[in-house]
């Protein structure tokens, strides 16, 4: 029974702070060090972001569009292919970005945003051209020779 009973735990009295030299704690500073924003009465700390009234970071980086660092463009590529490239295809295939994976000639973890097939090379077989993939204006013309089509 006596065994159970908690004993009585000690407590200090709380400092006072700001009640002058003799209440134990500072003086005329309490704690607070000398001068400065932090030293005065009413000081909440500021916004997230604050930087001690420099420029903050938010404000100093570039904006612009197409601005890859990071912020707009990450992760995103454009990718170029030539004509040459599509004749491991056979007569009458269509080229989407599904069989370009397949076909090894995009990597699958790349987040390919556009895809543009360029007139390099010769191609040698008669192809359908999904609507997502650009094609310039040479590659166009070679592909319409070759009998092929453009969605």
């Amino acid at each position: 029974m006596l065994n159970q009973l908690k004993s009585p735990k000690t407590k200090l009295a709380k400092k006072r702070v700001g009640r002058g030299y003799g209440s134990g704690k500072g003086g005329h500073t309490v704690g607070r060090g000398q001068k400065g924003q932090k030293s005065r009465a009413g000081y909440t700390s500021p916004r997230p972001g604050f930087e001690g009234g420099a420029m903050p970071l938010s404000r100093r980086i570039p904006k612009y569009r197409g601005f890859s660092r990071g912020f707009i463009n990450a992760g995103k590529t454009k990718v170029e292919i030539h004509l040459q490239d599509l004749n491991i295809f056979k007569n009458g295939d269509v080229i989407s970005e599904e069989s370009l994976r397949e076909a090894g000639l995009l990597s699958s973890k790349s987040k390919a945003t556009s895809i543009k097939i360029l007139a390099k090379g010769k191609l040698k077989k008669h192809l359908i051209i999904d609507s997502g993939i650009t094609v310039s204006a040479n590659a166009k013309k070679a592909i319409e020779a070759a009998d092929g089509t453009l969605k």
